[in-house]
């Protein structure tokens, strides 16, 4: 299937209506417009859609302008103790070798006392920016007097989350004038028990900045200008460092013995370096931490959060000193290893995807369906999970030894080779170190 450049430089304007047409006609325009074997174009996207009409129709409606589906894998990692309880864990990612890494490392702790996971904090952040001119004191003095009415105004929407043990947690003034002139917030604190609870945020901080502009224009110590407030913006923040899940593993030293692990004392030793260099090097921390969320994303993927937002979130975490640095440390003291991290997951269990989308829903009820805390401690240990199988093949056999051999089947399929060619493939390469070249001359050699 070829893009047609041709057919692309005919497209010399805005298509005016695209969103109006239907989902075949949609295709129908792709296909024509941007392939040179059109009817190959369209039997590609519909070979993806879901057979059944009602499935389907629920993934259309997940997003705008949809066509087909773009599937990813869902695996799963089973033996994973965590705090004394054995679970299996959803992962949907279609990077070879992180499922395999992290069941590995499950199994490897299940028989050294298994995985701790502890919810620290579950506050969430949203804010309303606004600029103010006029004298400090009087503004501060107008949310003193005016804190209980943001409070009163917003009853309404907060009832049910308070039902829940939820709601608004406390609304504070801050004067970041030394940042942008005249610029100040109204920072405010959430909890959402088991939501992740945007909407709920976001119409909260709406609605403080309707009362912000009405409080203030009644207030009868500002003068005109300082009456004359302007919102710019209110919206919920995806950096939730005070809500926080940390996850760890220890052992005495000696029970770190494997079949790959030949010198205990020497491999934490490695390890624990290994740390040290992502802890004080960014170009290091920068590929261990994406290692950590191969694990994270998985997970939230697959139980249908915003992957985006907790990335977003955890790598600001990741350079709150002022320099990027891990996610996961290491020490070693009094014969002991320990091995953890702490990371801010905004998570929920409850609206959107998690009740709609089936496969989200058979993930979360493998985890027994989980409340958000627990989801939580799922995730980061997942991460951690995954950490230490990247570290282990690190500072032992190398990373690339198990990465290709997972990677093979890739190679495989994209040289669309026969079963007789896969099984002298994989005879061959159980003795030789995998690469692609080396796979594709071999195959080549085979068909010679």
């Amino acid at each position: 299937m070829q893009s047609s450049q041709s057919n692309y430089n005919r497209m010399n304007q805005p298509f005016s209506g695209f969103s109006k047409l239907s989902k075949e006609d949609k295709i129908n325009w792709i296909a024509k417009e941007y392939f040179s074997t059109p009817n190959e174009a369209k039997a590609l996207l519909k070979q993806y859609w879901n057979s059944d009409a009602k499935i389907q129709k629920l993934h259309d409606e997940f997003i705008e302008n949809t066509i087909t589906n773009f599937y990813i894998p869902l695996g799963v990692a089973p033996n994973f103790l965590i705090n004394g309880k054995y679970s299996t864990i959803p992962m949907a990612i279609e990077e070879s070798s992180v499922v395999a890494a992290a069941a590995k490392a499950a199994k490897f702790w299940s028989t050294r006392g298994g995985f701790t996971a502890t919810v620290m904090n579950t506050e969430k952040i949203g804010q309303v920016h606004f600029t103010y001119k006029g004298d400090v004191s009087k503004l501060e003095l107008f949310f003193a007097k005016a804190k209980a009415t943001f409070f009163d105004d917003t009853a309404s929407i907060t009832a049910n989350m308070q039902k829940r043990g939820g709601g608004i947690l406390n609304i504070e003034l801050r004067d970041k004038t030394n940042l942008i002139p005249n610029y100040f917030q109204l920072h405010v604190t959430f909890e959402t028990k088991d939501s992740m609870g945007a909407n709920f945020i976001n119409s909260c901080l709406e609605q403080f900045a309707n009362t912000l502009k009405r409080e203030a224009h009644n207030y009868q110590s500002f003068s005109e200008e300082e009456k004359n407030i302007q919102v710019i913006m209110s919206i919920l923040s995806n950096y939730v460092p005070n809500c926080i899940v940390r996850a760890e593993v220890s052992c005495p030293i000696a029970d770190l013995q494997e079949k790959h692990i030949t010198n205990p004392q020497d491999f934490a030793e490695r390890f624990v370096q290994a740390i040290q260099i992502a802890e004080v090097e960014p170009y290091r921390a920068v590929t261990h931490n994406k290692g950590i969320m191969n694990g994270i994303d998985a997970v939230i993927i697959a139980t249908g959060n915003d992957f985006r937002a907790v990335e977003a979130g955890i790598h600001a975490y990741a350079s709150r000193s002022g320099q990027y640095s891990s996610l996961s440390h290491a020490k070693i003291e009094n014969g002991i290893f320990t091995f953890w991290l702490e990371v801010p997951l905004a998570l929920g269990t409850v609206g959107g995807l998690t009740s709609l989308h089936p496969l989200v829903k058979l993930s979360l009820e493998m985890l027994e369906k989980p409340s958000a805390k627990e989801l939580m401690q799922y995730v980061a240990v997942a991460g951690l999970a995954q950490n230490f199988g990247a570290l282990r093949s690190l500072t032992t056999s190398g990373i690339q030894e198990g990465h290709m051999k997972m990677h093979l089947n890739n190679i495989l399929n994209q040289l669309e080779a026969t079963d007789e060619e896969r099984i002298q493939v994989r005879k061959h390469f159980k003795e030789h170190v995998v690469s692609h070249s080396g796979v594709v001359n071999f195959v080549e050699n085979l068909r010679k």
